[in-house]
């Protein structure tokens, strides 16, 4: 399962509580003694499911190939969004490419910092306080699920243009959930009068840390090409995974 972290669009601009971030205190455990307990990952539409800490601490040989994809395709300056534990920013660091990391978990800030990285800030993506132009705006890791809601992804779309200097670039992968749905024959059980399949909700928990419920949302290639156009985008999209994942660049 694809999961980022704890976050969604948030007209506050908040950044979480050191006390309700689950993602941060198992990667500031992990950080500190190379091990962490299990981070769970709690829905009221699957079964409890676990991210492996130790993936967030990833090098570039050991990511998905269309993470690689993106930090290839990656120029210019970058803003890494919703980072994490920083192995994205770290690896275009390592290439000598210009990258500021943020994320919404002072937690996480913190590990980035003391892995080295050099530009980074705990800020939320919609506070008017993050200027500056970037060539590449990066969102790994279902970076659509910010939205957290179908409705809300123009918002998002039209936040990250913004941000984004003449010429650029947004490099963001998702996921098509339809196949949670898909029959043998290749029928689907979706309730047309139902939400999106792709908004989903989560909350995690590592050890006695709970976080706040988030929305969540995965986004099929055609529905993100065509909300992006609306936005006045152009969505081309460049790599397809094995688990019905993919890659878009969006200009």
């Amino acid at each position: 399962m694809l999961i980022a972290k704890d976050r969604k669009l948030n007209m506050k601009y908040s950044i979480l509580d050191k006390s309700h971030d689950p993602m941060g205190a198992a990667i500031s455990d992990f950080y500190r003694s190379g091990k962490a307990a299990r981070l769970r990952v709690l829905s009221s539409m699957f079964e409890e499911d676990e991210m492996p800490v130790a993936h967030l601490f990833r090098p570039f040989n050991k990511m998905p190939r269309l993470e690689q994809k993106a930090l290839e395709m990656a120029c210019g300056r970058v803003l890494d969004i919703g980072a994490g534990a920083g192995c994205h920013a770290l690896a275009l660091q390592e290439r000598g490419i210009e990258v500021k990391a943020i994320d919404i978990s002072p937690l996480s800030c913190e590990v980035m910092s003391k892995r080295g990285i050099k530009n980074v800030e705990c800020v939320n993506l919609f506070d008017p306080q993050l200027q500056g132009k970037y060539d590449t705006l990066l969102l790994l890791m279902n970076g659509t699920g910010i939205a957290g809601k179908l409705e809300r992804l123009p918002s998002l779309l039209n936040r990250l243009k913004e941000l984004l200097a003449d010429g650029g670039q947004i490099l963001v992968d998702s996921s098509d959930l339809r196949y949670i749905y898909e029959n043998e024959d290749g029928t689907m059980d979706i309730d047309l009068n139902a939400p999106y399949y792709g908004e989903v909700d989560y909350q995690m928990q590592y050890k006695n840390v709970k976080g706040e419920p988030f929305d969540w949302l995965y986004t099929d290639p055609a529905l993100l090409a065509s909300i992006s156009k609306q936005c006045g985008w152009q969505c081309e999209i460049v790599a397809e995974g094995e688990h019905y994942d993919y890659l878009a660049r969006l200009i």
